[in-house]
């Protein structure tokens, strides 16, 4: 269990050095260090405490079904922005209204079996969800390999963890092919692995780090790079998108998964947000948490719709 243990938190190690690897060879995006200098001063001694569902859009009842609800949310939990009225509020919510009108809705054999129709029926959609053919698959997946290798729970494979953020992220990433988030950069491997991390920090959120919430490196979690975090650091001056990405994204153009410009948003973005996080820890002396710094973040971001976000089609945000 010690090297299970090892391997897991070299998958975290993975996410901050190929991160910091692409910050230093970045031509699209430029990370400003006076200006995370700024944002740590202004929130070193004020960091704002948001809590996980100020929302309440999420389902919780303080046991297993909340781990399976969530699971499915993390699966499910990408690229919204191609239906102008779908956000992730109307996923969260919607999968919280179908649990709570069928508490078997979630079970791994139902969730192998679900259709496009299906899906939008249950989130009370009125037309095809984006990439719709793909959130099938992956329930298809969910389903499949819960029921083959966790006896079908969720709660399982978090028990299977032992209190271990990265073991549980290395294990999602190893048996769930749908949430393997990385991509290439000029030759070398870059991970983010946001999905299965944004699954660890849901737990540790939702049951306030007791139970299945209770882990013992939760402080091994990064940001979770999606669209939203790297518009809210360029909002702060601690971005810089070079005039012909600034371009693209003002001008709301599609940037391709896995081209430069977008896997730069992403690793640039996870490392400002780790620099931001190490400086307000050395000013305030305090223990300060990424998944804390994420949720503000992302709090910031959605109560400003105006900001312009880039836009890529792809599973893993």
């Amino acid at each position: 269990m010690a090297m299970a243990a090892a391997l897991a938190g070299m998958a975290m190690d993975e996410v901050r050095a190929s991160a910091a690897w692409v910050a230093a060879r970045s031509s699209h995006v430029t990370v400003d260090s006076e200006a995370i200098e700024r944002v740590a001063d202004n929130m070193h001694d004020k960091i704002p405490k948001i809590e996980w569902d100020f929302e309440g859009i999420h389902y919780f009842d303080d046991g297993p079904l909340t781990v399976q609800y969530l699971f499915v949310l993390d699966a499910l939990n990408f690229c919204f922005w191609p239906d102008k009225d779908l956000n992730y509020d109307d996923l969260a919510s919607g999968l919280k209204a179908a649990l709570e009108n069928d508490k078997s809705v979630f079970d791994a054999d139902r969730l192998q079996k679900y259709t496009g129709p299906e899906l939008r029926k249950l989130l009370n959609w009125p037309r095809p969800l984006p990439l719709e053919d793909e959130r099938v698959r992956l329930l298809h997946e969910v389903g499949y390999e819960l029921e083959r290798s966790f006896g079908g729970k969720a709660s399982n494979l978090v028990k299977s963890c032992e209190k271990s953020a990265s073991m549980l992220v290395a294990t999602i990433t190893s048996h769930f092919p749908g949430f393997r988030d990385h991509s290439v950069y000029k030759g070398h491997q870059v991970f983010f692995y946001k999905r299965a991390q944004i699954f660890a920090a849901d737990l540790f959120g939702a049951f306030k780090g007791q139970g299945y919430g209770d882990f013992h490196d939760i402080t091994s979690i990064t940001i979770f790079a999606d669209y939203i975090v790297p518009a809210v650091l360029r909002e702060l001056g601690v971005l810089i998108y070079h005039s012909k990405l600034a371009t693209m994204i003002d001008s709301e153009s599609e940037i391709a998964a896995g081209s430069e410009e977008e896997v730069e948003l992403r690793a640039c973005s996870i490392y400002a947000v780790e620099k931001m996080r190490d400086l307000i820890r050395l000013k305030s002396g305090k223990q300060v948490l990424t998944v804390e710094l994420d949720l503000w973040l992302w709090a910031y971001g959605v109560q400003r719709p105006s900001l312009q976000h880039h836009r890529t089609l792809s599973i893993y945000y």
